[in-house]
């Protein structure tokens, strides 16, 4: 099993950059990543970063956020350049140890089997 632990969200305008962290305790899972929903919507994934350090993302945030791992620490971030009011959301860390999820997109992150409570993003146009 794997605790998650999410920091570094917060309010920033149209244009700017935040980075989020999430911390794993507990065994390597063989992915994480991250997904988020706005009120009214539904999850959407946004990132996965796979164990081999492989990377997938929604065609929303392409060319935009970058997810990383530090795998001593057992820890990710999200890098968020570019955002944009629509990026408004809830963001979630995710993490699952099933490597045919894990094998999927950045469409598939809401579906893992691990996540941290939350961290708010907002961003003001």
């Amino acid at each position: 099993q794997v605790q998650l632990v999410e920091s570094g969200g917060g309010s920033v305008q149209s244009g700017g950059s935040l980075r989020l962290s999430c911390v794993g305790y507990g065994y390597r899972p063989d992915c994480m990543g991250w997904f988020r929903q706005a009120p009214g919507e539904e999850r959407e994934g946004v990132a996965v970063i796979r164990s081999d350090a492989s990377t997938n993302y929604a065609d929303s945030v392409k060319g935009r956020f970058t997810i990383s791992q530090d795998n001593a620490k057992n820890t990710q971030h999200l890098q968020m350049n570019s955002l944009k009011a629509e990026d408004t959301a809830m963001y979630y860390c995710a993490a699952d140890f099933s490597r045919r999820l894990c094998s999927g997109s950045a469409l598939r992150v809401p579906e893992y089997s691990y996540r941290g409570q939350g961290t708010q993003v907002t961003v003001s146009s």
